[in-house]
């Protein structure tokens, strides 16, 4: 896969910000891109990179239509592993405050404020309630390296173990087990129609493939 270009993602941080702001040129949006640019290059990641922030606004983009307002999803997108220690659990709630200080600042209304944390904080579970369009676009989004080929899918799940380096082998392999479990429990992976349509099989097979060789 090709570096992420930063100006391309700074641009598509700009037209999202400036969309749920009303279109508003100040102040001004490029040192948020910036900052959390920074945020998602801290060394302590290698999966939960800007390759992967690239890789759910790319989603998003081909998902956007199931969405009741894409440009709030884009935004959680780029909060919603803003803050990320491999070695904390409260990752999530700590981006989703982040998303409370920052995009009032930047110009955000207080409703898509509270939407974008909102969202943010649903990627805890990826079960977004029956009819919640924005949540189903985002998790479908942030799950779809499940269903990526073997060779691919295989990165990743290097990367997430790298990422847990500091966790002994034995209690990464029964938690990361408990995670595979966690998902296929759920009655569907994939909320929007082209999630379920396009990923849902493969990233089952995926899922069972990789809980198979944890237990082996």
């Amino acid at each position: 896969m090709p570096a992420p270009d930063p100006e391309s993602l700074r641009t598509r941080w700009c037209r999202a910000l400036l969309a749920a702001r009303g279109g508003a040129e100040r102040p001004d949006p490029l040192p948020y891109a910036d900052d959390l640019l920074k945020r998602w290059s801290e060394p302590q990641r290698r999966y939960h990179t800007v390759e992967h922030l690239t890789t759910v606004l790319d989603r998003i983009d081909i998902l956007a239509e199931y969405a009741d307002d894409a440009d709030a999803v884009r935004l959680a997108a780029w909060f919603h592993d803003a803050v990320y220690l491999p070695e904390r659990s409260e990752n999530e709630e700590r981006s989703a405050r982040l998303v409370v200080r920052a995009l009032p600042e930047a110009g955000v209304g207080r409703a898509t404020t509270d939407e974008v944390a909102r969202l943010v904080r649903l990627t805890v579970t990826h079960d977004p309630a029956p009819g919640d369009r924005n949540g189903a676009v985002l998790c479908d989004a942030d799950l779809a390296i499940l269903a990526a080929d073997p060779e691919p899918y295989d990165r990743y799940a290097r990367a997430v173990r790298e990422e847990y380096g500091f966790v002994p082998d034995d209690a990464f392999r029964a938690g990361r087990a408990d995670v595979l479990r966690q998902l296929l429990a759920l009655p569907r992976l994939f909320r929007t129609p082209y999630g379920e349509r396009t990923w849902e099989a493969a990233a089952r097979r995926n899922l069972g493939a990789e809980l198979a060789r944890l237990g082996a």
